[in-house]
């Protein structure tokens, strides 16, 4: 299998490089660097990288605004870097598309491996991240809900991004809420994994959705306050 090819974006050239000895490390290639959000777009146009490891916090273009410029153009899958007081940030590049979060605590295995499913076409949620960012994005699939359990029935009948969603959309919908792969989300609801594939694609389709957290930030039906 190849080895994705990465793009790093970060301000700080201490850390751009130790991300690129960390990936590099492991068997990963990274493509090229920017250090501020314009500078992202124009290198990921024209380096084309798998996965574009973004920082969030820039001068001039930021991460967020750098993210929906990458995402919009297809330029590439982009997985974002972010630290606890950055919710603000997080929400806003969850809307523009980006496929995955971690904290910049992650440690080699834990980057390594989400950039593989990233660049796989799956999305990737640092837990710490989930509870902040669910904590934060009000309605749509309640979390107290496992997939499979019955819909409400008074659900079905709200004017919201779900109505358009079956049930198993819905517990596929539930299962992304938790940050679960294509092969969790098939094996919790006892289906194979090309049908699994299918319904979050459906899924992605219909809320209109750029990503997998994208998806869950719809259906949660309302924008986090700043």
């Amino acid at each position: 299998m190849t080895a994705p090819r990465v793009m790093v974006v970060d301000d700080h050239g201490a850390i751009r490089e130790a991300l690129r000895i960390m990936l590099e490390t492991h068997g990963l290639v990274v493509v090229g660097e920017a250090a501020d959000g314009a500078a992202a777009v124009r290198n990921a146009a024209a380096l084309r990288p798998d996965v574009v490891l973004m920082d969030l916090r820039m001068p001039g273009v930021d991460g967020v605004t750098a993210t929906r410029a990458i995402v919009e153009r297809g330029l590439g899958e982009v997985l974002v870097l972010t630290s606890f007081d950055e919710d603000d940030l997080v929400f806003g590049a969850i809307r523009a598309g980006a496929a995955g979060f971690l904290l910049k605590t992650a440690d080699a295995a834990t980057l390594v491996d989400a950039v593989h499913r990233v660049a796989g076409g799956e999305g990737v949620l640092d837990p710490r991240v989930t509870r902040r960012a669910l904590a934060v994005l009000a309605g749509g699939v309640p979390l107290a809900a496992s997939p499979g359990e019955p819909a409400d029935p008074e659900a079905e009948e709200d004017e919201s991004p779900l109505s358009s969603l079956t049930g198993r959309e819905r517990d596929v919908l539930a299962g992304l809420a938790r940050g679960w792969s294509n092969a969790e989300i098939a094996e919790h609801l006892g289906i194979a994994l090309p049908t699994a594939k299918t319904h979050v694609s459906n899924v992605l389709a219909k809320l209109g959705a750029r990503s997998r957290t994208h998806a869950v930030a719809l259906a949660r039906g309302s924008e986090p306050e700043a």
